[in-house]
Protein backbone atom coordinates (compact mmCIF):
# COMPACT_ATOMS: atom_id res chain seq x y z
CA UNK A 1 0.00 0.00 0.00
CA UNK A 2 2.79 2.26 0.69
CA UNK A 3 4.55 1.59 -2.74
CA UNK A 4 1.34 2.66 -4.52
CA UNK A 5 1.00 5.89 -2.43
CA UNK A 6 4.44 6.52 -3.08
CA UNK A 7 4.48 5.77 -6.75
CA UNK A 8 1.24 7.92 -7.20
CA UNK A 9 3.35 10.77 -5.35
CA UNK A 10 6.51 10.50 -7.54
CA UNK A 11 4.10 10.34 -10.70
CA UNK A 12 2.27 13.72 -10.19
CA UNK A 13 5.47 15.11 -9.19
CA UNK A 14 6.90 14.30 -12.46
CA UNK A 15 4.03 15.37 -14.07
CA UNK A 16 4.12 18.84 -12.47
CA UNK A 17 7.64 18.81 -13.06
CA UNK A 18 7.34 18.20 -16.77
CA UNK A 19 4.74 20.86 -17.08
CA UNK A 20 6.58 23.61 -15.39
CA UNK A 21 9.61 22.79 -17.67
CA UNK A 22 7.52 22.62 -20.62
CA UNK A 23 7.37 26.67 -21.86
CA UNK A 24 6.63 26.15 -25.31
CA UNK A 25 2.92 26.53 -24.62
CA UNK A 26 3.87 30.24 -23.14
CA UNK A 27 1.50 32.92 -23.85
CA UNK A 28 2.15 36.51 -24.43
CA UNK A 29 1.31 38.52 -21.29
CA UNK A 30 -1.61 41.20 -22.41
CA UNK A 31 0.55 43.99 -21.21
CA UNK A 32 3.24 43.53 -24.12
CA UNK A 33 0.15 43.98 -26.84
CA UNK A 34 -0.05 46.28 -28.44
CA UNK A 35 -2.17 48.32 -31.08
CA UNK A 36 -0.88 47.82 -34.38
CA UNK A 37 -0.36 51.60 -35.42
CA UNK A 38 2.18 52.16 -32.36
CA UNK A 39 4.50 48.86 -33.55
CA UNK A 40 7.11 48.91 -35.96
CA UNK A 41 6.53 46.35 -39.01
CA UNK A 42 8.73 43.51 -37.70
CA UNK A 43 6.05 44.21 -34.04
CA UNK A 44 3.20 44.31 -36.36
CA UNK A 45 4.41 41.25 -38.08
CA UNK A 46 4.84 38.99 -34.82
CA UNK A 47 1.62 40.27 -32.93
CA UNK A 48 -0.35 39.30 -36.17
CA UNK A 49 1.18 36.19 -35.89
CA UNK A 50 0.04 35.69 -32.40
CA UNK A 51 -3.16 36.23 -32.93
CA UNK A 52 -3.27 32.92 -34.87
CA UNK A 53 -2.35 30.90 -31.80
CA UNK A 54 -3.68 27.28 -31.80
CA UNK A 55 -5.52 27.09 -35.39
CA UNK A 56 -4.70 23.54 -36.26
CA UNK A 57 -1.91 21.60 -38.23
CA UNK A 58 -2.54 21.25 -41.90
CA UNK A 59 -0.26 19.52 -44.62
CA UNK A 60 0.08 22.41 -47.27
CA UNK A 61 -2.35 24.31 -45.28
CA UNK A 62 -2.02 28.17 -46.06
CA UNK A 63 -5.16 29.72 -44.64
CA UNK A 64 -6.94 29.94 -40.94
CA UNK A 65 -8.34 26.59 -41.68
CA UNK A 66 -5.34 24.86 -40.70
CA UNK A 67 -1.23 25.65 -41.59
CA UNK A 68 1.80 24.01 -42.27
CA UNK A 69 4.54 25.82 -41.16
CA UNK A 70 5.76 27.38 -44.49
CA UNK A 71 2.11 28.30 -45.12
CA UNK A 72 1.78 29.77 -42.09
CA UNK A 73 5.00 31.67 -42.14
CA UNK A 74 3.70 32.92 -46.20
CA UNK A 75 0.41 33.89 -44.77
CA UNK A 76 1.87 36.47 -42.44
CA UNK A 77 4.21 37.74 -44.25
CA UNK A 78 1.94 38.53 -46.90
CA UNK A 79 0.34 40.61 -44.86
CA UNK A 80 2.88 43.36 -45.02
CA UNK A 81 3.60 42.67 -49.25
CA UNK A 82 6.44 40.30 -49.08
CA UNK A 83 5.68 37.36 -50.89
CA UNK A 84 7.81 34.12 -49.71
CA UNK A 85 6.99 30.72 -51.56
CA UNK A 86 5.81 27.82 -49.71
CA UNK A 87 8.25 25.79 -48.90
CA UNK A 88 10.52 26.35 -45.87
CA UNK A 89 13.48 24.98 -47.80
CA UNK A 90 12.82 27.37 -50.60
CA UNK A 91 11.54 30.28 -48.12
CA UNK A 92 15.51 30.22 -46.67
CA UNK A 93 17.06 30.75 -49.79
CA UNK A 94 15.85 34.36 -48.67
CA UNK A 95 16.74 37.44 -47.22
CA UNK A 96 19.67 38.33 -45.06
CA UNK A 97 21.56 35.19 -42.80
CA UNK A 98 21.66 36.51 -39.20
CA UNK A 99 23.62 35.47 -36.65
CA UNK A 100 21.76 33.54 -33.57
CA UNK A 101 23.28 36.43 -31.14
CA UNK A 102 21.96 39.33 -33.44
CA UNK A 103 18.52 37.48 -34.48
CA UNK A 104 15.27 39.85 -33.40
CA UNK A 105 11.32 39.17 -33.22
CA UNK A 106 10.35 39.18 -36.44
CA UNK A 107 13.23 37.05 -38.32
CA UNK A 108 12.77 33.70 -39.52
CA UNK A 109 14.40 30.46 -37.82
CA UNK A 110 14.72 27.42 -40.12
CA UNK A 111 15.40 23.81 -38.80
CA UNK A 112 16.15 20.33 -40.22
CA UNK A 113 13.26 17.87 -40.73
CA UNK A 114 12.18 15.26 -39.00
CA UNK A 115 15.97 13.55 -39.39
CA UNK A 116 18.77 15.22 -37.23
CA UNK A 117 21.13 13.87 -40.04
CA UNK A 118 19.63 15.79 -42.96
CA UNK A 119 20.99 18.46 -44.26
CA UNK A 120 17.33 19.77 -46.05
CA UNK A 121 15.74 22.36 -44.07
CA UNK A 122 12.38 21.45 -43.06
CA UNK A 123 10.54 23.75 -40.94
CA UNK A 124 10.52 26.98 -40.09
CA UNK A 125 9.13 29.73 -37.71
CA UNK A 126 9.25 33.26 -36.73
CA UNK A 127 10.96 34.53 -33.99
CA UNK A 128 8.92 36.38 -31.12
CA UNK A 129 11.41 37.01 -28.59
CA UNK A 130 15.05 36.94 -27.99
CA UNK A 131 17.30 37.35 -25.12
CA UNK A 132 20.75 35.57 -24.26
CA UNK A 133 20.16 32.05 -24.49
CA UNK A 134 16.48 32.37 -25.27
CA UNK A 135 14.81 32.70 -28.83
CA UNK A 136 11.19 31.90 -28.41
CA UNK A 137 9.30 31.18 -31.75
CA UNK A 138 5.77 30.59 -32.93
CA UNK A 139 5.26 27.93 -35.92
CA UNK A 140 2.48 25.52 -37.21
CA UNK A 141 3.80 22.35 -35.64
CA UNK A 142 2.23 18.56 -36.60
CA UNK A 143 1.38 18.31 -32.82
CA UNK A 144 -0.31 21.44 -31.58
CA UNK A 145 -0.94 23.55 -34.65
CA UNK A 146 0.32 27.10 -34.09
CA UNK A 147 1.68 27.52 -31.02
CA UNK A 148 4.91 28.70 -29.10
CA UNK A 149 8.46 26.97 -29.16
CA UNK A 150 12.21 27.53 -27.77
CA UNK A 151 15.13 27.08 -29.38
CA UNK A 152 16.45 25.43 -26.64
CA UNK A 153 14.45 22.90 -26.04
CA UNK A 154 16.27 19.48 -27.51
CA UNK A 155 13.99 18.80 -29.91
CA UNK A 156 14.64 22.25 -31.58
CA UNK A 157 18.25 22.57 -30.74
CA UNK A 158 19.64 19.76 -32.23
CA UNK A 159 18.38 20.85 -35.75
CA UNK A 160 18.67 24.49 -35.58
CA UNK A 161 20.13 25.33 -38.96
CA UNK A 162 19.78 29.15 -39.94
CA UNK A 163 18.44 32.72 -39.28
CA UNK A 164 17.14 34.97 -41.81
CA UNK A 165 15.91 38.30 -41.48
CA UNK A 166 13.20 39.44 -44.40
CA UNK A 167 12.67 42.86 -42.91
CA UNK A 168 15.30 45.41 -42.54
Amino acid sequence: MHFLIRSVIVSALLFAACLLSNRSFAQIPKSQEASADTLNPMQSLVSFATKHLHIPYRSGGSSKRGFDCSGFVRYCFNQWNITLPHSSAAQAEHGEAVELDDAKPGDLIFFKGNSTKSKRIGHVGIITEVAPGYVKFIHSAWKGGIRYDLLNAAYYSKRFVAIKRMIE
